[in-house]
């Protein structure tokens, strides 16, 4: 009896089948082993790569996925920066405008703390005038009575006998007595 094998394929066939195989110099294919391999590789090929490709879709889709969420992350990060940012501005203007404005108000308190000095020590300048001035008049104001007084009693002197000098005591007497009198 005969195999399966030997009746589904005669003999003579099995010479030529012995020369069946994959040719993988490219030169040397013939377009059947082509049709053949790429035939192959699409029915098995199939489902690897369209798993590999909806794998590598599921990858790109996450990576734009995560990439907007960074975006918009960064998007709130900027917006919230700038907004900081505008804001540590004004603070700085309001700090700056502080500044200048306690500068300018020191300023003019030291212009009127100095013209206050100024004033002050003009004030002591003008009272130690007056008062070496009022010590000088009272100094040639003693020298003057003195020496009148000295000419005066020089003059008396000289001038002064017994009987104008008897007749002087009897008037400032009637003088002292008429005061006397008044204030009774």
């Amino acid at each position: 009896m005969r195999s399966v094998s030997e009746i589904a394929t005669p003999s003579s066939d099995w010479a030529s089948a012995a020369s069946i195989g994959l040719n993988t110099n490219i030169l040397e294919i013939n377009l059947i082993n082509l049709i053949l391999v790429l035939g192959i590789l699409f029915y098995y090929g199939k489902g690897v790569l369209i798993n590999f490709l909806d794998s590598r879709e599921r990858t790109i889709l996450n990576t734009i996925r995560d990439a907007e969420e960074r975006h918009q992350e960064a998007s709130n990060k900027l917006r919230k920066a700038r907004i900081r940012l505008q804001q540590a501005k004004v603070k700085a203007d309001e700090i700056r405008i502080n500044g200048l404005t306690q500068m300018d108000r020191e300023q003019r308190d030291l212009v009127d703390a100095a013209d206050e000095d100024l004033k002050g020590l003009e004030d002591s300048k003008n009272y130690a005038i007056r008062f070496e001035k009022q010590r000088a008049i009272e100094q040639v104001r003693r020298q003057v009575s003195r020496l009148a007084s000295e000419r005066a009693l020089e003059t008396l002197n000289t001038r002064l006998d017994n009987q104008l000098h008897l007749r002087m005591i009897d008037y400032h007497i009637g003088l002292f007595r008429a005061m006397d009198n008044k204030s009774d």
